[in-house]
């Protein structure tokens, strides 16, 4: 067993969890019954992908380890997501602005792994690639209509960025397993995935009119399990019903 490829593992998973959690929020709540079930079938395919990859580790850990003892049995320092991902949802806005960052984010590493030496894990991202490609089409096309819309959908973007901007940075600062992830061929190359992502967020800016943020200090400490007061909540509810019944599967 890796010891570096079970943190990456758990590392994609714990994000694809708790955002699919975080936009599970959305569940009857949507601002039209479209993007209700738009979001909410983008939560169940976060979800899946998270399964995947705990299915992955558990196998690689063996000791009767399962998806739900990685996923509901972990406290919060044990999770390894980065922090843009557990904020709270916010408006409209913010939700949309979160999941084009993040989702544009998958889309660039997911790409890379498709050509991971692991053959399991290049498989389970060709499967998420297929999703999150529609992520980041949905969600720009969001940031497009609510940045080139009214005063107050443009406003409602801009205070959405100051709000989340400052987590972005975390993405691509590598933690030790990104680094042994990269240098054996299994993981992605982070600086291209920077490189590509800077690309994509300008193109989208620009056509939603939305003026790209200055550098500023970038909040960081999920990938080392230094969390928000947002993620105890979200594992709290999260997790009762196992720890409440234990044995419980999805």
């Amino acid at each position: 067993m890796s010891k570096a490829l079970v943190s990456y593992l758990l590392s994609l998973a714990d994000n694809t969890l708790i955002l699919g959690h975080r936009n599970s929020e959305w569940c009857g709540h949507g601002p039209i019954l479209e993007q209700d079930i738009a979001i909410t079938n983008m939560a169940l395919d976060g979800i899946g992908q998270a399964r995947n990859f705990y299915q992955y580790a558990a196998q690689l850990m063996g000791n009767h380890t399962t998806e739900d003892s990685l996923a509901y049995l972990r406290d919060v320092t044990e999770f390894t997501n980065c922090l843009l991902v557990e904020l709270p949802n916010g408006d409209w806005a913010q939700t949309v602005l979160r999941h084009f960052l993040f989702s544009t984010f998958q889309y660039y590493v997911y790409q890379q792994l498709q050509n991971s030496s692991d053959p399991q894990l290049a498989a389970i991202a060709e499967k998420g690639f297929k999703e999150i490609t529609y992520h980041v089409r949905w969600s720009s096309e969001w940031v497009i209509r609510l940045g080139d819309g009214t005063e107050e959908s443009k406003d409602r973007i801009l205070q959405a960025l100051d709000t989340v901007w400052g987590y972005t940075g975390e993405l691509f600062q590598p933690a030790d397993f990104d680094l042994k992830a990269q240098q054996e061929g299994w993981g992605a190359d982070l600086l291209l995935v920077k490189r590509n992502w800077d690309e994509k967020i300008k193109a989208v800016f620009e056509e939603a009119t939305i003026p790209m943020p200055a550098t500023t200090w970038m909040h960081a400490g999920g990938k080392q399990g230094k969390h928000t007061e947002h993620l105890g909540f979200i594992l709290a509810e999260m997790q009762f019903l196992q720890r409440a019944y234990p044995n419980s599967e999805w």
